[in-house]
């Protein structure tokens, strides 16, 4: 098999009528939709808060437990689609968010809270997370993948700026109940899209790759289906974790996670009402923080393609952590010239470092076991996620700011750009599993 672009379309030249594109334009909006139903929460964070009465670290447990779900299911949800299809487990996962947010408007107690949020939204979005966007760009394009991983990852940035804002507007409107309700509709409207549209590989459709040269033929697929999801999920974690690798990964991917979701996109909004700054306007600046990260992702996924991934990490990191660690320097009632730098520093890397994780992953493990370990790292990202969500809001409530919480991020990720800059290159060999059941790496 050869990876050349083929010769009727250059390089340099999109084909943009190949149906790879028009399966990559239906996840990217399957993404938008599910990452906009897990990023609500942190709008609705302090209005779920107030109508209760339940302090923020009750409601920032929820959330905790709905990222720590996300990220533990990624990993199987890629052994699920492996076994049952692409299209009707991203359907069923959009299903269970919809029911999920559909539910909340009803709930009475903090567990239904954790229930819906952390359960029914957790394992939806876990089965609509990035590894999903990685697998459609490993399976239906050959050139132009870097750009379409930074494509899907930008899908998180681009559902800030066109729900957040609105959510946060219809929340402050008309009560969370119905914005929640509204996001249940939108996603319950996407499943037909993904059950028409989103097959295992272009030969379902009698079609090549994206770039793929006359003489393609498919690769093997991972053929352990007797194994069972979760025994092969299991197993390739196994064989990944006797690497120093997956650590380094699997490490700088939990700061990342610590980093993004769990705090600024948990407790931004909290934090600007701490300082007086509006609901509403503090959620167009999460919108405004997306736009640089679309900008910013779609880079990162042109650079991935040229440039050597651990050094794009490492510099990722590194603006991330400053940004961070003077946050508690341009809070104010409205919003000032050095808010708005933050918000340019900190958006242009949210999700820029998943290019290059992705490439890295892929690179040191093989196409073939690729997409279920960066399953594993992406829920090492959503383990960070989740801890930064809960001891964020614990900090809140004990030293009444989250300045401690900013400064902590802030420092490990400058430890994090230094873990990433001494990840080995190459394929990284790994042992075979003590029964036989795994062959090992074949190079790529």
């Amino acid at each position: 098999m050869t990876n050349q672009p083929v010769t009727d379309h250059p390089a340099h030249v999109v084909n943009w009528r190949h149906r790879a594109w028009l399966v990559a334009g239906v996840t990217f909006v399957v993404l938008v939709t599910a990452s906009a139903c897990r990023s609500s929460l942190g709008v609705f964070l302090a209005p779920v808060s107030d109508d209760f009465g339940w302090s923020t670290a009750t409601v920032s447990f929820a959330v905790t437990v709905n990222l720590i779900v996300y990220g533990l299911t990624v990993p199987f949800a890629a052994a699920i689609m492996e076994r049952f299809g692409l299209g009707r487990v991203i359907a069923g996962a959009l299903a269970l968010i919809s029911l999920g947010l559909i539910l909340t408007a009803v709930m009475t107690a903090p567990w239904q809270l954790v229930a819906l949020w952390g359960l029914f939204l957790g394992f939806g979005a876990g089965c609509t997370a990035l590894v999903f966007g990685a697998i459609i760009a490993q399976r239906w394009f050959v050139t132009r993948r870097g750009l379409v991983t930074g494509l899907f990852s930008a899908a998180f940035a681009t559902g800030q700026l066109i729900f957040l804002p609105n959510l946060a507007r219809l929340t402050q409107d008309h009560g969370w109940r119905t914005a929640a309700l509204t996001l249940a509709v939108v996603a319950i409207a996407i499943i037909p899209l993904a059950l028409l549209y989103l097959r295992e590989t272009p030969s379902d459709v009698g079609g090549r790759p994206y770039g793929a040269a006359d003489d393609w033929s498919e690769p093997a697929r991972d053929s352990h289906g007797d194994l069972g999801v979760a025994r092969l999920a299991l197993m390739r974690l196994r064989e990944a974790a006797r690497t120093r690798v997956f650590w380094i990964l699997a490490g700088s991917f939990f700061v990342c996670g610590w980093s993004t979701n769990g705090l600024i996109g948990t407790h931004f909004i909290a934090a600007g009402h701490d300082h007086g700054l509006p609901s509403t306007t503090a959620a167009s600046l999460l919108a405004v923080v997306g736009i640089f990260d679309l900008v910013g992702t779609i880079g990162s996924g042109w650079l991935t393609d040229r440039y050597d991934s651990r050094y794009l990490l490492g510099i990722y990191y590194v603006l991330r952590g400053v940004s961070l660690l003077l946050l508690h320097l341009v809070w104010a009632s409205t919003v000032q010239p050095p808010m708005f730098l933050f918000v340019v520093l900190y958006g242009l890397d949210w999700v820029a470092t998943v290019p290059p994780t992705v490439a890295l992953c892929r690179e040191c493990f093989g196409p073939q076991r690729a997409g279920v370990i960066f399953g594993w790292v992406f829920a090492a990202h959503m383990i960070g996620a989740g801890m930064s969500s809960w001891v964020a809001g614990i900090i809140r409530v004990n030293t009444g700011s989250y300045d401690l919480a900013w400064w902590s991020a802030g420092l490990l990720c400058l430890l994090a750009a230094i873990a990433c800059l001494v990840i080995p290159r190459g394929e990284v060999p790994t042992t075979p599993d003590h029964m036989g059941l795994l062959r090992s790496p074949t190079p790529s």
